[in-house]
């Protein structure tokens, strides 16, 4: 059974929803949050991005950042720009892009359920980016962003959402990279808290630091507080779900730099002893279990012999992990993507050139199938984790529409 509560959102009145609604803290450089916010002081950037208002010397995890975050975060709300629902709700987001629409319920989600596993993770986080969001939450006392969570589609959750999505959203804007975004409070919000008790777990499908962050900065709050009775605003942790049905997960390509010594020729040759190697002209793969690989100004397609795959494990059967072990680490020495400077992740909202570019004459390029949501759900299910950068979901989810006070005693 999960346990889902409405709360007092702090959100931009509508008209300035689209200056203060942001892309979200993690898919953007320092610089390039600051190219963003010029110029726009209600720009949400300045809570979750502070460092662009701070001498460019300054680093990344320094104090002053994190009161920094603070010190924005109440000007928005002094200036009116976030303003504090008078009745807890929950509300619907509807993200609208390339002609396809998706309808997150938004609402707080419960640490102890995220501590129970009814909260499913498929992604391992890397600690410094933990700490780091666990200190913007303590410092600021707000969950600034939302957690990005799916759930096994359910009719009744559904039937309430096609009602709501009647009435017309409270705010309506199209941002820059062309998605539309929509949002409406909810008549009945205990309608909605009933139908996700029939729910047996919910997913994380982006957001794995900012939830273990958020359950960290929850379980500090109730060690400090000896009458902690699990309803405390602490406890609620912001996210907004969606139907599993509706996501779309992007591929999330690879470049690394170099061959490792091997001249174009070797490497073809030691890639044909893993599959089958042919030229393309079609750079995006056709289904699971090829890959297609950039060399030299040159697009060959790698289909990896069936007998290599185990289609029994959830995890070592997706291409991401296929292309690891089977070619990053024995023949491109890459042992652990995840600290390896020579490898490279481009997210699929790049284009195949953009990629090829990446790699250039003396490194090669691969372009993944995207991984599906029935694989995220098996990995999740099974308590195992997917290897590094295995999905990219678009559209992203906008910060500063929704913003959740946790540090007073509402919930």
């Amino acid at each position: 059974m999960i346990k889902i509560h409405p709360f007092e959102a702090e959100r931009p009145p509508a008209p300035l929803s689209g200056a203060v609604a942001s892309v979200p803290y993690d898919v953007i450089s320092t610089e390039e949050a600051r190219d963003l916010a010029s110029g726009n002081d209600q720009s949400f950037l300045h809570v979750v991005r502070p460092e662009i208002d701070l001498p460019s010397e300054t680093g990344p995890y320094a104090d002053e950042v994190y009161a920094m975050a603070k010190t924005n975060l109440n000007r928005l709300r002094d200036s009116g720009v976030l303003v504090r629902d008078l009745e807890s709700g929950i509300y619907l987001y509807r993200l609208t892009w390339k002609g396809m629409s998706q309808t997150g319920i938004v609402c707080c989600c419960d640490a102890q359920q995220y501590r129970e596993g009814l909260v499913k993770k498929h992604e391992f986080t890397r600690p410094d980016k933990e700490d780091d969001r666990t200190r913007h939450l303590q410092v600021t006392e707000a969950h600034a962003e939302p957690v990005f969570l799916a759930f096994h589609d359910d009719e009744t959750i559904a039937s309430l959402v096609r009602t709501d999505l009647e009435n017309e959203p409270y705010c309506s804007f199209e941002a820059d990279d062309e998605v539309t975004h929509e949002c409406w409070k909810v008549k009945d919000p205990q309608s909605y808290v009933r139908a996700f008790e029939r729910l047996d777990a919910l997913y994380i499908a982006d957001g794995h630091h900012r939830s273990a962050a958020a359950e960290r900065a929850a379980t500090t709050l109730m060690g400090a507080n000896p009458k902690h009775t699990g309803d405390e605003a602490y406890n609620h942790l912001l996210a907004v779900c969606f139907p599993s049905s509706e996501l779309r997960i992007l591929p999330y390509n690879r470049v690394v730099q170099d061959l490792a010594g091997m001249t174009k020729t070797e490497f073809l040759e030691r890639l044909s002893t893993v599959g089958t190697v042919v030229p393309t002209q079609d750079p995006t793969p056709s289904e699971r279990g090829v890959v297609c690989v950039h060399l030299d100004g040159a697009w060959h397609e790698l289909r990896f012999d069936a007998a290599r795959i185990d289609a029994s494990d959830p995890v070592e059967s997706l291409d991401c992990a296929l292309l690891q072990s089977l070619v990053l680490e024995p023949m491109l020495e890459i042992d652990d993507p995840r600290t390896n400077q020579r490898i490279q992740f481009v997210g699929g909202i790049r284009t195949v050139d953009e990629l090829a570019a990446k790699a250039g004459s003396t490194g090669v390029a691969f372009s993944m199938h995207p991984t599906s949501m029935g694989e995220l759900l098996s990995v999740a299910d099974s308590g195992m984790t997917m290897p590094p950068k295995s999905t990219w979901f678009e559209p992203k989810l906008r910060s500063g529409l929704f913003v959740h006070d946790f540090s007073g005693s509402s919930s």
